[in-house]
């Protein structure tokens, strides 16, 4: 699949941060981040060209397009592409390192993931994928059943594999993020994670763990199929939500009987853990 490719110049962190969460709301499947640069991925049979001229219109941000063959895309993946690391948020220790399989293993480090992106959402870099990493390391996943929902690069199903899940379920509506995932989980060792296509979670899947770092408009709208996902004292994790919608999220989870238990945030995002 041929994508287009978006290089947005001359912003800054701010803008950079809202023009991802807009950018996201409409399809686009893949971010890179440099210094008051932005370039964004979406499927050419997926672009909205209405909806993006009017979030351009809105943001007065200037920007260049191309044409990415499926062929190109992992060059220029690798050309930018740097290890991360992140630590535990209590003990300190390094508890998860995302690297490509051309890097040196990272060090001392807990958990180290083999991570190939494609057009994926999802290595950590992105503070979403970052704040979730970290309130997993907070949560016993031994001999849980996980469902991630929306699962892009399939980073949070694979770690939640190594932390101990009995099973693992990543669901995903992309036809790219259900290979790109089959594909991570495979490099990673992974013997107990499905992935699946779908643009919500089928009933009957249940979890004791929900991730869903998504984004607010599909977080909103899935709610209730959460919910009947949940088993008893489940836990439920959500990102992709930007700090500016904060109050507005908090009060449709409280409306929905979502408990929540601590709101975490990273450069203008959050992730937020609840129960019901």
């Amino acid at each position: 699949m041929d994508h287009y490719q978006f290089i947005f110049n001359s912003i800054n962190k701010e803008s950079k941060e809202q023009l991802i969460a807009l950018l996201d709301n409409i399809g686009f499947e893949g971010f890179e981040e440099g210094e008051e640069m932005l370039t964004a991925f979406v499927a050419i049979d997926k672009f909205d060209e209405i909806e993006f001229g009017n979030i351009i219109a809105t943001n007065s941000v200037s920007y260049s397009k191309s044409i990415i063959k499926e062929t190109n895309w992992n060059k220029e993946w690798e050309a930018g592409f740097e290890p991360v690391t992140i630590y535990h948020p209590v003990s300190g220790i390094p508890f998860v390192a995302v690297r490509a399989n051309f890097h040196l293993a990272v060090p001392g480090v807990l958990h180290d993931l083999v991570i190939t992106p494609k057009m994926s959402f999802g290595t950590g870099h992105h503070a979403t994928t970052y704040l979730m990493i970290r309130e997993m390391s907070l949560l016993d996943c031994k001999n849980k059943t996980v469902i991630d929902f929306g699962t892009g690069t399939g980073v949070l199903a694979i770690l939640a594999e190594k932390l101990g899940a009995s099973k693992v379920i990543g669901i995903d509506i992309d036809d790219w993020s259900i290979d790109n995932a089959k594909e991570n989980t495979a490099a990673n060792g992974c013997v107990k994670i499905d992935i699946l296509k779908g643009e919500t979670i089928t009933a009957g899947i249940n979890g004791d763990l929900i991730l869903a770092n998504i984004n607010l408009n599909i977080i909103i709208g899935s709610l209730e199929v959460i919910r009947n996902a949940c088993n008893i004292d489940a836990v439920i994790l959500f990102s992709g939500i930007m700090l500016q919608d904060r109050d507005h999220i908090l009060s449709v989870l409280a409306e929905n009987q979502f408990h929540i238990n601590k709101v975490v945030t990273k450069d203008n995002w959050l992730a937020i853990s609840t129960n019901l």
